[in-house]
């Protein structure tokens, strides 16, 4: 029967039936914190693109893992700026370098959050590309995966509980994997940024991570933001290269594919809010033209409602406090 004996507004009458039958709801357990690290002591560096997100130096770690911990929020994706750069990013696989010596020093204040590693050499080349360039400065993808491996070998030597490869090389899920089996690592999961566009919302975290490519654009690693099925074929071969966690990034412009893949593969499902979608928001807040919590659970929400598990977002401790 239709109106008047069906009547949708009925259950909408009031928060406490609305909350009794919402389809999509979020936990903390849901949220990774982004967190980067910088070289120097007692650095607390504000990002201004960023409203209340900073850099910080080793030392300073442990008033901010406590407010995480006192918070819930379950884990955290570490992000290293280092000392020097050079052609070939030397310093990622570093045993002192800034993510390693974060993880130590995290493992040491809360054992149990988890801490995640960002695999990637765009941070520590002096040319800011993910990877190994050619004569014609290109990447070249499979000198690149050799030092990927030692990257992520060295995280885990360090102490972290996942590595996430973000840097889009063919190949790079199995040729991790493969390194971490040979030493004993067999256990360490990985979580892949499987479907990782060549977006414009990562400007923000540019300035964060201080990773600007130094000339030309990552349009021939990262994904065009018009294909779908070449995402899903992304996701599937990270799938059989050993990937136990996939990502899509970034997240709102791309909640279908996040459907597609959830729907697809049915395997723990990442995404990660970005940074432009962050800082658009908080933007906006700021000009009084959206009110900034409500906005955010919407978005939140809808990350889950299309299917992700996990959200990357540096709205974490501000959803913690809300929900």
């Amino acid at each position: 029967m239709a109106f008047p004996h069906n009547r949708m507004r009925r259950l909408r009458a009031n928060e406490t039936l609305r909350s009794m039958v919402r389809e999509t709801r979020l936990s903390v357990n849901d949220f990774i914190y982004p967190l980067f690290v910088c070289p120097g002591k007692e650095k607390k560096n504000p990002i201004t693109s960023m409203p209340g997100v900073n850099q910080y130096s080793v030392d300073l770690l442990d008033k901010e893992i406590k407010e995480l911990e006192a918070l819930g929020i379950p884990a955290v994706l570490l992000f290293g700026i280092p000392e020097h750069k050079d052609p070939l990013g030397s310093e990622a696989a570093s045993d002192h370098g800034p993510v390693q010596e974060a993880t130590k020093k995290i493992k040491d204040i809360s054992p149990e959050l988890m801490v995640i590693t960002d695999v990637c050499l765009c941070e520590y080349t002096s040319h800011g590309h993910c990877g190994v360039l050619n004569p014609d400065q290109t990447v070249d993808n499979d000198r690149t995966l050799e030092l990927l491996a030692e990257e992520a070998l060295s995280h885990a030597r360090a102490g972290c509980d996942l590595v996430a490869p973000s840097d889009m090389m063919d190949g790079r899920v199995g040729f991790i994997r493969n390194r971490l089996d040979e030493m004993g690592f067999e256990n360490l999961p990985i979580m892949s940024y499987a479907a990782k566009f060549a977006s414009s919302f990562y400007g923000p975290f540019r300035d964060a991570a201080d990773c600007a490519p130094k000339f030309g654009d990552r349009r021939s690693y990262q994904m065009d933001p018009g294909n779908i099925n070449e995402a899903l074929r992304e996701v599937e071969l990270d799938i059989l290269e050993g990937a136990d966690i996939v990502m899509v990034k970034p997240a709102l412009a791309y909640l279908d594919v996040i459907k597609a893949v959830k729907e697809k593969f049915g395997m723990p499902t990442a995404a990660y809010n970005v940074s432009g979608e962050y800082s658009i928001i908080k933007a906006a807040a700021a000009q009084g033209w959206i009110h900034e919590e409500t906005v955010m659970l919407e978005v939140m929400t809808s990350i889950k409602r299309a299917g992700a598990d996990l959200i990357i977002t540096y709205a974490a401790k501000d959803m913690a406090r809300l929900i």
